[in-house]
């Protein structure tokens, strides 16, 4: 019975419940502050895997190129430019 007499002193003095609301508010930012670093972390991620990808994509276009005109050179000519190719 004392404590909800005590609570409800708490509750009707203004000093406290400005703390308590300013405790409150500060918990609310801090875990707000935790969501958008993990958002962010997650768009650095992707946005990492993205250019990774684009540059397989480069590096694929890049061997196809060499392997239409290595289709058109004469068989030594083909050997060097794999040569080449394989070294890189």
């Amino acid at each position: 019975m004392w404590v909800l007499s005590m609570l409800s002193a708490l509750a009707g003095n203004k000093t406290i419940m400005a703390i308590f609301a300013a405790l409150v508010g500060g918990i609310g930012l801090f875990v707000a502050g935790g969501i958008s670093r993990a958002k962010k972390d997650t768009a650095r991620r992707a946005a990492e895997k993205l250019a990774a990808a684009q540059e397989r994509l480069e590096m694929d276009r890049e061997a196809t190129d060499a392997e239409r005109a290595a289709r058109d050179l004469p068989d030594e000519a083909a050997r060097r430019e794999a040569m080449r190719w394989a070294r890189h």
